[in-house]
């Protein structure tokens, strides 16, 4: 039964050929359906797809022929707003006449720093007065330091096309006439008093030491009376600043002076670099042409004018019109006609000061094409430093012939050349037995406390030669930033100071720009060692709060008001520096955006700050050079803070639109959020989703506030610089 069984099977399992092509045809055909099923699936969400796509692309053109339609109401009403740049500068320029002839009227003796004639007689008169004690010098000094502060700042306010050749060249060289002058006047007074270095000597040691201190300077001073040779170490009024002097000098008819300037007036007689006068007047000279237009516009006018009103007096004499109704109406046509032409007069001028505004704006976003000069080994290159706390002088100098009594008379032994500084190492050596006579002296220095170093501070010393700042000659740097005390060795006196990398808190790692109150906003920047809040007010900054490393800092600068300048200037001096130049993008990497494109989004974001916060977006980063991107959310009350709702937004210079991603999301994309359209500007792209409560406190936003809010905005470049 078995092998027959196995053999039936077997025969069982034995397929025909024409079943084995039937079974394959089968195959076949069921293959070829479901190929067919698939290209028909394929075709049918191809063509879904294609649906969506035309229904997307019909409904992106539909919106982009609505952006378009109404462009010109929008730009119009965007103007309007707009008009409160021009306004501002001409309260800015109503300030700079006020300012003029409130010091006219104040008649206090001190010159008008723009007038070159009472410049030049006060310089004159200063020169001649002699024999001033360090003390007069000083008080002297607040004056001239804020003449040479007022030249600056004119120089730095004043629109460049406001600004004639001439005008500049004269407020530089009265600069540079000031510091040299006050610099000579400190070095004649330190004579004077080392004259009298005898009578003042200390009882102990013999040898006499001074330190005057003052808001701006500081001097410390010590002539050698006894020469002994184991006095060493020259340290004064019990502070560890001072010097460890060789035995050469221990033995020597020297004094050795520390004069501490708190303020840098030996780089700054020696400007690295400044934009060159083609870059301002190329963008400057339309605006002129502008100008120059319209006054002959309005002189014509005027002089049209007041014919046609000639004429018509003349008229009214010689017909001798009795009518009293007929003259009324006469001079209320004159009076109307009056109206319009001051109307007219009016509008060009805002028309020019916008266009001066918006190139002096352009201005400041601008990157220079150029890298400055080519330093050699050792140079400083100011562009990529900064120096810091002043300049230390360091001198030793020839003791001078001392006061002597004679018969109840002091008799001083007056030499013709004046101060003279003590060659070290002297440039002849022969004379001197071994050769390590002259080792390098050790200086102990303070850091100014109003200064903040993020890393330790490189010392830097003046090469009056070549007319820069050198990091050779100096050796064995240390830093104690507890007791702010730096000490090095120097192998030659001079001027000292103490630089940092001026772009260290570059690029920065976020920011935030929120409403505080009316007309009053909170700028936060957080970079890599520090969060700086910045509060703006009116035509006003102030330090709001400096974080270190989680602890927060006190600073001089806190709480006190400034105009935008000023307050910027301050803040770099304090070491605070996120104000980037036209060079800084050669030392930091940046995420570069068209100047235009920054310039209107900033201008636009400082108009909406009174209602609207704004923050960092990391997608900034990922659109294209002609967009930016950024966060916005209505901010009207504290408690908006607490849950944010960020909207994302992103600005090409004449579109605006919301984005569909969030912050969160994973990938970028341009896609707009559901139910949203395209706007030309930033206010009605806001406008869709902003109250009527926010609109309002937007549309009557203080010009001057909103001026400076921009201002801060454009010194930051928070969209190229984060």
């Amino acid at each position: 039964m078995g092998p027959k069984a196995k053999k039936s099977g077997s025969k069982k399992k034995k397929v025909t050929k024409a079943e084995r092509l039937k079974l394959l045809q089968e195959e076949e055909e069921r293959r070829l359906k479901e190929e067919e099923e698939a290209r028909l699936k394929y075709e049918k969400e191809e063509m879904e797809r294609l649906e969506i796509q035309r229904i997307e692309k019909e409904k992106w053109h539909q919106l982009e022929a609505k952006d378009l339609e109404r462009r010109n109401e929008e730009l119009e009403e965007l103007y309007l707003l707009e008009r409160c740049f021009p306004e501002a500068e001409k309260l800015k320029q109503e300030t700079r006449l006020l300012s003029q002839w409130k010091h006219y009227i104040q008649c206090d003796g001190s010159p008008d720093p723009s007038v070159a004639q009472e410049m030049n007689t006060f310089i004159s008169l200063w020169k001649e007065k002699t024999n001033e004690t360090f003390e007069e010098v000083i008080e002297k000094s607040k004056v001239v330091l804020n003449l040479i502060e007022k030249l600056k700042f004119i120089l730095l306010e004043t629109p460049p096309c406001d600004l004639q050749d001439k005008n500049i060249i004269q407020y530089q060289e009265s600069i540079l006439q000031l510091q040299e002058l006050l610099h000579l006047k400190f070095s004649v007074a330190t004579e004077i008093l080392l004259r009298q270095a005898s009578t003042l000597a200390d009882l102990d040691s013999g040898n006499m030491e001074k330190v005057i201190k003052d808001e701006n300077v500081t001097l410390y001073v010590w002539a050698n009376l006894k020469k002994n040779p184991r006095h060493r170490s020259v340290r004064f009024s019990e502070t560890q600043i001072g010097f460890e002097i060789p035995r050469i000098l221990a033995t020597s008819d020297i004094a050795v002076r520390l004069l501490h300037t708190h303020y840098d007036h030996v780089s700054a007689l020696h400007p690295v670099s400044t934009p060159s006068k083609e870059h301002t007047s190329a963008v400057t000279e339309l605006v002129k042409d502008d100008v120059k237009n319209v006054e002959k516009a309005i002189s014509k006018e005027v002089e049209e004018e007041s014919k046609q009103q000639e004429r018509g007096s003349h008229l009214i004499q010689e017909e001798k019109i009795k009518v009293e109704e007929e003259q009324g109406d006469i001079e209320v046509k004159m009076s109307s006609a009056e109206e319009e032409s001051e109307a007219i007069k009016y509008e060009r001028e805002m028309k020019v000061l916008s266009e001066i505004v918006s190139a002096a704006q352009l201005l400041l976003v601008e990157n220079s094409s150029e890298k400055p000069d080519f330093f050699e080994d050792n140079v400083v290159d100011l562009c990529q430093f900064t120096t810091l706390g002043g300049v230390y002088h360091l001198d030793i100098l020839e003791l001078p012939p001392q006061c002597k009594p004679v018969m109840g008379w002091m008799i001083v032994e007056i030499l013709k050349e004046g101060l003279q500084k003590y060659t070290y190492p002297p440039e002849t050596t022969e004379d001197f037995e071994t050769e390590n006579a002259f080792p390098p002296i050790e200086v102990t220095l303070e850091v100014h406390e109003n200064v903040i170093f993020f890393e330790d501070p490189v010392v830097v010393r003046w090469d009056a030669e070549g007319k820069h700042w050198r990091t050779d000659g100096i050796s064995n740097v240390s830093y104690k930033p507890k007791e702010r005390l730096v000490t090095f060795s120097l192998d030659t006196f001079g001027p000292v100071t103490l630089i940092q990398d001026a772009h260290i808190n570059m690029p920065y790692q976020s920011w935030e720009l929120r409403p505080l109150d009316v007309n009053k906003v909170l700028l936060t920047v957080t970079t890599v060692f520090t969060e700086i809040q910045i509060q703006i007010k009116e035509n006003l900054c102030m330090l709001s709060s400096i974080k270190l490393k989680d602890k927060k800092h006190i600073s001089i600068l806190e709480g006190t008001w400034m105009t935008p300048i000023p307050f910027i200037i301050a803040l770099k001096e304090a070491g605070l520096n996120i104000f980037p130049t036209r060079h800084s993008h050669f030392y930091v990497v940046i995420n570069n955006k068209v100047p235009l494109v920054e310039v209107k989004a900033y201008r636009q974001m400082a108009l909406l700050s009174s209602a609207f916060a704004f923050g960092w977006s990391k997608w900034n980063l990922l659109c294209n050079s002609t967009k930016v991107v950024f966060k916005v959310r209505e901010h009207l009350t504290e408690e908006c803070t607490e849950n944010p709702n960020w909207a994302l937004l992103m600005f090409s210079g004449d579109r605006a639109q919301r984005l569909k991603i969030k912050e969160e999301s994973e990938a970028f994309s341009e896609a707009l959020k559901e139910e949203t359209e395209f706007h030309s500007t930033l206010y009605h792209m806001v406008k869709d989703f902003a109250s009527e409560e926010a609109m309002e406190k937007v549309r009557s936003s203080n010009c001057q506030f909103v001026n400076s809010v921009c201002h801060m905005l454009l010194s930051t470049r928070l969209l190229s610089y984060s």
